[in-house]
């Protein structure tokens, strides 16, 4: 679509990465208003969100290289290629890590934390998945439904060929998301709910989106590399909403 968003002199401005940093900031904000009502000090919460983005993205990182390894020992000539992907459940993953530390060192309630900060990260992956449909990656399968887009100067889609837009169905699925779990924020007082809620609904939609996706990602067996791990990802967090349910029924 547009990679390249705005151009002055010799400075870039890309889609992308705008959409990432207006992603982030605004996950921020949100996890800013509601760690006050919280009462938790706001230098801590600062503190634990720059770990928190650190540890996700090394996470993303590290899990693309894992999911690719195989591709990279057959010819290592993609090498060269493989930080230049990025794999959400790894970010996912990393940021959880990243929470857990710094609760551990703060003497914070995991669960509790993770529900404070969750439903910002739905909102920061809604505006990511508008940088992927500037850029033209994580695009959709052919379709000749009047729903396709073409890509004309992207350097992963291919070009001038109608795709289903599945980042901007992701997107809106992501915001949705968000709204929700803010609103199920207010009634629900159980502690891991919101967090374990997350869990279930992101990793049921990315499971269906994924076939919808005609880029190159991966695969175990037959399923993608992203619906083999949103498969796990169900059954934690269906684990852990039912935890206590689960505590009383094995200690009778």
């Amino acid at each position: 679509m547009k990679p390249i968003l705005f151009e002055f002199s010799f400075v870039k401005i890309y889609g992308y990465g705008l959409m990432i940093m207006i992603g982030i900031l605004s996950a921020l904000c949100l996890l800013s208003c509601r760690s006050k009502k919280e009462q938790y000090n706001e230098d801590n919460i600062w503190d634990m969100a720059i770990l928190t983005i650190i540890c996700g993205v090394i996470g993303g990182k590290v899990m693309y290289i894992i999911t690719d390894i195989k591709e990279v020992l057959q010819n290592p000539s993609v090498l060269k290629d493989v930080g230049n992907g990025f794999v959400i459940y790894g970010a996912i993953l990393g940021g959880i890590l990243g929470i857990y530390i710094y609760s551990k060192k703060k003497n914070w309630d995991t669960l509790s934390v993770l529900d404070l900060l969750v439903p910002s990260l739905p909102l920061a992956q809604g505006f990511g998945r508008i940088g992927c449909f500037l850029a033209g990656c994580c695009y959709g399968k052919v379709t000749s439904l009047p729903i396709g887009v073409e890509f004309n100067n992207s350097l992963f889609a291919p070009a001038n060929v109608s795709l289903i837009p599945t980042q901007i169905f992701s997107s809106i699925f992501d915001f949705m998301l968000a709204l929700f779990l803010l609103w199920y924020d207010r009634r629900e007082r159980k502690k891991g709910r919101v967090f374990s809620l997350y869990l279930i609904i992101y990793s049921v939609g990315r499971f269906l989106i994924e076939f919808l996706r005609g880029d190159p990602r991966g695969s175990v067996a037959i399923f993608s590399t992203s619906q083999f791990i949103s498969l796990f990802v169900l059954i934690i967090g269906i684990l852990l909403f039912n935890f206590e349910k689960i505590k009383k029924n094995t200690s009778k």
